[in-house]
């Protein structure tokens, strides 16, 4: 039975997954680099800087220093895809590690350069330890207000599965398991960029009809790049896929979104991320997506003009036109 937990990343989303194993009765370790951010959490018992208003237990332990953590059941991965790899490394030098039952990932991003997916980095730099990933339609603002939420566990082996899908069980959170672990990630990871293209289509007045058809043609780009990357197609259309896609395409707490949203009222990309701490994982993962779908020789003209506006300076009214004026094509194809 897994009884201790190690978060390791305090953007919103790891504060809130860390309440989340305290209120279950495990006894936390919560991890950041950032010094300053840690010392103001262990003091104020609130991240105020990326989620406001979340009191974290006494019982979790909060942390800078590597070195000071303890052994854990789980380690639970919670930082930004661009910073995966660098930190899986940091941590399997640490104790933090030494005596770990199960890696999991909760970030949602495919490596540029690689390829990879976030469990596969966290892998092959912890070797030997069974891997799961926790996806699916989670803000951690409604996680933070214990508002209805439900995931999805994915790993290889059941109990492994099952044990970590306790972990992550109580009234307001309920967690479901597949062992589709590369169906489940590249789910998460590809529906960031339609998550701008919507904000996009917000931004530009264009209505909920064609809000809406974007968001159906994106799903059928995810099932066909998924797919072919070796991901089973029912798990685009569960929480991992559909289900993540249409929160984060339709929800003000998306970044994605709110990306999306201000190209298409005119901002410049550089000024959007500058204006934020937090980071839309879509800008990046764009070209990752782009890059895959390209090698895998699968045709997605949504993500070739979302690829354009974010990489190639394309105006994000004159992407939207070009997905309109295409030839036309059935539905099924």
């Amino acid at each position: 039975m897994i009884q201790s937990a190690t978060v390791i990343g305090a953007g919103s989303w790891g504060t809130a997954l860390a309440s989340v194993l305290s209120l279950r009765g495990l006894e936390v370790q919560f991890w950041g680099r950032d010094a300053e951010l840690m010392a103001q959490i262990r003091e104020m018992r609130r991240n105020e800087r990326y989620l406001p208003g979340l009191q974290l237990p006494e019982n979790i332990t909060v942390s800078s220093d590597l070195a000071a953590l303890q052994p854990a059941d789980i380690l639970v991965f919670v930082v930004p895809s661009k910073a995966m790899r660098t930190t899986a490394e940091l941590v399997a030098k640490s104790k933090a590690a030494s005596k770990a039952r199960v890696l999991v990932s909760c970030a949602k991003g495919i490596e540029l350069e690689t390829g990879r997916r976030m469990s596969e980095m966290i892998g092959e730099s912890i070797p030997g330890v069974p891997l799961a990933v926790l996806t699916g339609p989670n803000h951690a603002e409604e996680v933070a207000n214990r508002l209805a939420t439900a995931a999805v566990v994915a790993c290889a082996d059941d109990e492994i599965a099952k044990a970590v899908q306790h972990c992550f069980t109580l009234p307001f959170f309920r967690t479901y398991t597949t062992d589709d672990i590369t169906g489940a990630e590249w789910a998460g990871a590809m529906k960031n960029p339609y998550a701008i293209a919507a904000g996009i289509a917000l931004g530009l007045k264009l209505g909920d009809n064609a809000i809406a058809a974007l968001v159906t043609r994106a799903l059928a780009e995810m099932v066909r790049l998924g797919v072919a990357e070796g991901g089973r197609i029912e798990t685009f259309y569960g929480l991992s896929g559909v289900g993540d896609l249409m929160a984060t395409c339709y929800s003000e707490h998306s970044r994605n979104h709110r990306v999306g949203l201000l190209l298409g009222q005119g901002r410049p990309l550089d000024e959007i991320i500058a204006s934020t701490r937090m980071v839309a994982e879509g800008v990046l993962n764009t070209a990752s997506l782009h890059r895959a779908a390209k090698e895998k020789n699968v045709r997605t003209p949504l993500l070739d003009e979302i690829y354009a506006v974010l990489h190639q300076g394309k105006p994000a009214k004159e992407g939207m036109k070009a997905l309109l004026s295409r030839d036309p094509r059935p539905e099924a194809d």
